[in-house]
């Protein structure tokens, strides 16, 4: 047996990334049984549910206004609008403005999908972190924080 790794953690049970870790992948697991049947993956309905956001303020939303919303990369998010276009879930249009970019938006079937998934991911959450009762909104709360606080370090990495 090896003794050569040292640790911080005592046991894997003290370290928040590995809880983190073990916490999304169970998470993940249960949203993907909700998801499966509507024929979207966590990625597709994630980049869904930052266009309806996006959507709500704006008639105007590209790609990049996507992945900054979630988070994601850009070619990655690329790549998905692509699997949700050929899926009748969204169209791309011109920018009016910028040649460049498209402007993306919801088809009346990617909306009914969206709808669906969306009654389906929520309930599933509250199941899922119905352990907390109370502690929800400070858990929601906390990860909101830790989310700002190393997007502002990980945006300043060259």
């Amino acid at each position: 047996m090896s003794k050569k790794n040292e640790f911080h953690f005592k046991k894997p049970e003290d370290s928040p990334g590995y809880l983190l870790g073990q916490l999304t992948m169970l998470w993940q697991r249960k949203l993907k049984r909700v998801l499966d049947p509507l024929d979207l993956t966590h990625t597709q309905f994630a980049l869904l549910c930052a266009l309806a956001w996006l959507s709500r303020d704006s008639d105007v939303v590209t790609q990049v206004d996507i992945a900054n919303q979630s988070n994601a990369d850009r070619m990655m998010v690329s790549k998905v609008l692509r699997t949700l276009e050929d899926k009748t879930f969204i169209t791309r249009f011109e920018h009016p403005t910028d040649t460049r970019a498209k402007t993306i938006r919801f088809t009346a079937t990617g909306e009914i999908i969206l709808q669906k998934a969306i009654i389906s991911v929520e309930a599933a959450d509250l199941d899922f972190f119905c352990g907390l009762g109370i502690n929800l909104k400070t858990f929601n709360s906390d990860m909101a924080s830790l989310i700002k606080q190393n997007n502002k370090e990980i945006s300043n990495i060259p």
